[in-house]
């Protein structure tokens, strides 16, 4: 058993006298052991550690489904999984047409016929995790430099992962990840499935209700909930779309609990979390809550001031940004509260504390005493790299017309077959005068904000006329609209790439990728790698510094375990939060004239008939609610589980007071929000119609 392992364990171990951490953390499962099960159940869980994750026969992990960017649920024994309505959104629209408007009247297939494939989208299980990290060795890579130790350890994975599916069945594959910076190492053995279908989505004004202006906040009133099936072949392994598939036949299936939750009952989330930082030093922090943050803030305000205006005017084009304003939206939103957060708790401040007491501490060992004069001196060399980094990605990336045309910079004539093909499903979700509009102001943006050094020459050339410019390379471009690119390969079969190449899209493309390699992207990474070096070193000392401290390993993407409590929290001085929303609710922010308030009609006949069949709670139908269990992005569509592993409901956004919680989390503001099960089984039995998926479902 390597060092960190055992303190790893150690800390389990002092469990019994210390206080509770119910609320904060995220927990592999195959890690709790008795002693963290003790904490689980003098809060309420009533499961032992083979029901949450097990190898040798079905468990909860078993019904958990990795979606990339979201996680989902299985919740019938043929294969149909929850996740998010923003989880599934893209594919939603995908669907979406002016004729066809699923994303505002919904979708909801009344047979499995009528379920609608979705290509690309794929359902990950996990198989297995284990701990390889004494066949990393990385104490045999303690005297190499930052870039031999990267390339040995990127091998090392390799060689692991191999072993890990070779021979495995059809859909399998794997990963390395590390923990605690590297202290740490686990394989994860997952298996994927293709053929995904859609069944049931509300419709936008249920699904998305609120819109951009209750994201993150509370209280939430939203349906954030969609429905898929996943298929498999005759054997129930993964294949491709195929009319002969059949539903999938999963190992577990949750049972839906319809008893409802009260104040402090306990709960845990079981999802794929994808990144948080809570051990970064001051200097980090400070980068993001005072440079880094605000200037992104500032650019996506620009864009979705764009957008806003001109989904506003046509509702085609409505449909078009849907998704791309959602996605934008987003993080922009979480900034602002992370950053606010990052101020109210002092976290620059406190950090320093930490890290003063750190040189104290290691003033003896010279392993760790050089760390923080070390972190300060590469931060401040990365800082002038990070930022150009940042407008870059925010504004220069922002602009879709130099990134699609960038896609043909580089490829064979073969290629270029499949990517005319494919520029139809382009074309379709794209809006010329939105990212002409937007290229204005991104590049104007670039040109004042971000040093000369970090500006491509053409940029550089045209900076006293970006509008004129903009107007030119959208005006000589053929990647501005489907018929021009088609016709122009027409004309062209000859030697189509040699003159593409020429496209000003393309020239302005490899003018800021050419700079980016050049100026920016070596350094960055020489510096971060350095930097992670570093807290390899820092995480371990730490940990021994600290040894009563509890040290959760920081999300990367990896199945977790969450958990804490139903409750609600107080905001401000004289605001208390209840911890749950209802029906009534929703029909007090109704609002026709406002999109994403517009309740369906149908909904508000259900609300004046007060026909809510079983699922009536004093008067009302339960809509959302609040818990303390610790969250990040990644785990939109986590099943919220009670002390029996039952659903209680889906997970889909924090608090906007709790937002810096990927930093430093708070237990008195951090708080998930979930729909609430018995509102998603509101919806599809009375509102759609479709209580023939109820009877797929293991109700209690």
């Amino acid at each position: 058993m390597n060092l960190l392992t055992r303190m790893f364990f150690i800390s389990f171990s002092l469990l019994s006298v210390l206080p509770s951490y119910a609320e904060e953390g995220m927990w592999l499962p195959n890690l709790i052991g008795e002693t963290r099960l003790q904490e689980m159940r003098k809060n309420g869980l009533r499961l032992k550690a083979e029901d949450l994750y097990a190898t040798e026969k079905a468990s909860l992990k078993d019904a958990i489904v990795h979606l990339g960017g979201c996680t989902g649920e299985i919740i019938s024994d043929k294969g149909l999984f929850l996740t998010n309505h923003h989880c599934g959104y893209g594919q939603i629209q995908s669907h979406s047409s002016v004729e066809h408007d699923y994303l505002t009247h919904g979708f909801w297939a009344m047979n499995q016929g009528e379920e609608l494939p979705c290509p690309g989208y794929k359902a990950s299980f996990l198989i297995r995790m284990e701990e390889v990290t004494d066949q990393m060795d990385m104490e045999s890579l303690a005297d190499k430099s930052p870039q031999e130790r990267d390339s040995l350890i990127a091998d090392r994975k390799q060689k692991i992962i191999q072993k890990a599916v070779e021979g495995q069945p059809r859909g399998y594959r794997a990963s390395v990840e590390g923990l605690y910076y590297g202290n740490q190492y686990f394989l994860f053995v997952y298996q994927t499935y293709t053929d995904i279908r859609l069944v049931a989505a509300p419709p936008s004004s249920i699904g998305k209700f609120g819109g951009d202006t209750d994201n993150w906040m509370w209280p939430r009133h939203t349906g954030d909930f969609c429905i898929f099936r996943i298929y498999a072949d005759k054997d129930n392994a993964p294949a491709d779309y195929s009319p002969d598939n059949v539903p999938y036949v999963p190992k577990r299936s949750l049972v839906i609990s319809t008893q409802g939750i009260k104040k402090n009952d306990f709960t845990f989330i079981y999802g794929y979390p994808g990144r948080t930082n809570e051990y970064l030093v001051s200097d980090a922090v400070r980068y993001i809550s005072e440079k880094g943050n605000p200037h992104k803030i500032a650019l996506r305000t620009q864009r979705l001031e764009v957008m806003n205006r001109y989904q506003s005017e046509d509702p085609a084009v409505r449909i078009q940004y849907a998704s791309k304003n959602a996605s934008v939206a987003n993080a922009w939103k979480k900034w602002q509260g992370e950053s606010k957060g990052i101020v109210r708790m002092k976290v620059i401040d406190n950090k320093q504390t930490l890290e003063n007491q750190f040189i104290r501490w290691a003033s003896d060992k010279p392993q760790y005493k050089e760390l923080i004069p070390q972190f300060r001196n590469l931060y401040a060399r990365l800082e002038p790299y990070a930022f150009a980094a940042d407008y870059y990605n925010e504004a220069f990336r922002a602009i879709e017309l130099f990134q699609y045309a960038g896609r043909y910079a580089r490829i064979s004539k073969e290629e270029l077959s499949k990517l005319e093909k494919e520029s139809d499903g382009y074309f379709k979700n794209y809006y010329m005068p939105i990212d002409r509009e937007i290229a204005k102001r991104m590049l104007r943006a670039y040109v004042e904000k971000v040093p000369k050094k970090f500006q491509p020459a053409l940029l550089k050339q045209h900076a006293s006329r970006i509008e004129e410019w903009v107007d030119e390379i959208f005006e000589g471009s053929v990647f501005t609209s489907s018929d021009r690119l088609k016709t122009f390969l027409a004309e062209h079969q000859e030697q189509p790439l040699s003159l593409l190449r020429k496209d000003p899209a393309i020239q302005i493309f490899q003018s800021f990728n050419d700079m980016y390699r050049q100026c920016i992207a070596d350094s960055l990474k020489k510096l971060n790698t350095e930097i992670n070096q570093r807290y390899t070193a820092y995480m371990k000392g730490l940990m021994e510094m600290q040894p009563e401290k509890l040290f959760y390993p920081d999300a990367n993407s990896t199945l977790r375990i969450a958990y804490g409590k139903i409750e609600g929290f107080k905001p401000a001085d004289g605001v208390v939060y209840h911890f749950q929303s209802t029906l009534d609710g929703v029909m007090e922010k109704d609002n026709p004239d406002i999109y994403d308030y517009d309740v369906p009609e149908k909904l508000r006949e259900l609300y004046e008939t007060k026909d809510y069949g079983r699922w009536c709670v004093n008067g009302s139908v339960p809509v959302a609610f609040l818990a303390s269990n610790h969250t990040t992005g990644g785990n939109s569509g986590s099943p919220v589980l009670n002390r029996k592993g039952e659903l209680l409901g889906i997970n889909f956004d924090r608090c906007w007071e709790s937002t810096m919680s990927d930093i430093v989390y708070d237990k008195d503001m951090c708080r998930n929000i979930a729909v609430d099960i018995r509102y998603v089984l509101f919806i599809l039995d009375k509102y759609a119609g479709a209580g023939y998926l109820l009877d797929e479902m293991k109700l209690n």
